[in-house]
Parts: C-alpha cells; sequence; structure tokens
C-alpha cells in the first residue's frame, strides 16, 4: 500500500538524505527543474538522471544516464517520467537498492507500486515532494 498519511510522507521526507531524481530537465519551464532546484534548496543530496543530459549539469549537479551511474547510495528515487514508463524506472531502482520510489503528480503505476513494495521499497504515487514539503511543514535539512 502506498504512503498516503501525512505522518508516513514526513517520515520519509525527514530520513531521506539522498535522491535520484529521474526524468531531470534543463528546462526551467519542466516541472522536475523547480523541483530539483527546491530539493536542493532544501538540503538534499539531488543527483539529476537522464540519459539524454548526461554529463551536462543543472543546478551544478552533474546529469548521469541510469540510476546505475549514481555511484553512492540512494534513499529516495523520484520519477518525472510517464505512468507506464515509470515501471521500468522502479524496477531500476529496486535493482540498485533504493529504498523508495516517488512517483509524481499524475504517476500512477500500481504494478510497479507492487513490485516495489515486495522488494521492501517505500512507495509514494501521485504526490509532488516539493508541494509536500512545504504543507507539512518540514525543516530544512541541516548537516550534521
Amino acid at each position: 500500500m502506498p504512503l498516503t498519511t501525512p505522518d508516513d510522507i514526513r517520515a520519509l521526507l525527514q530520513e531521506t538524505r539522498t535522491i535520484a531524481l529521474v526524468g531531470a530537465s534543463d528546462r526551467p519551464d519542466r516541472a522536475s527543474y523547480g523541483v530539483m532546484k527546491a530539493l536542493l534548496d532544501h538540503g538534499y543530496d539531488v543527483t539529476p538522471v537522464n540519459p539524454a543530459l548526461a554529463g551536462k549539469a543543472i543546478h551544478g549537479r552533474t546529469v548521469v544516464a541510469a540510476l546505475s551511474d549514481v555511484g553512492g547510495p540512494i534513499d529516495l528515487v523520484d520519477i518525472f517520467r510517464n505512468s507506464e514508463a515509470a515501471g521500468e524506472t522502479v524496477d531500476a531502482a529496486i535493482d540498485v537498492g533504493a529504498k523508495a520510489v516517488w512517483m509524481q503528480l499524475g504517476v500512477i503505476n500500481e504494478a510497479a507500486a507492487k513490485r516495489a513494495e515486495a522488494a521492501r521499497l517505500k512507495v509514494v504515487m501521485d504526490r509532488c515532494p516539493k508541494i509536500e514539503l512545504a504543507r507539512l511543514g518540514i525543516s530544512p535539512i541541516t548537516a550534521n
């Protein structure tokens, strides 16, 4: 069952430190561009993932081609792909050992969510972390 309660979503966002943002865009008019900036500003370590932009930078972060190229632990995979394509991203998140997958607003893939949950990943669908951070009043992450 995907996380839906404010307490569950708050806990996930508070325990998350590293985020791989799949479907990252370097275009300011795209939602992924603004969400990535908000996540960085909140203190998360965000790696943009987009094979078409690999090697370029978005908000000062180098884009990688695939989740397997992130090169470190991934707490959360934020998915900016359509509902059908989200399934392959969820499978890749399982393969790299991510702790959670987050499907953005309008992205719903029940079969992929079930696969992720079976692999013990936390799942959020049809929500935006930028909106949830503000709605839940979650404080920015500070360095330890």
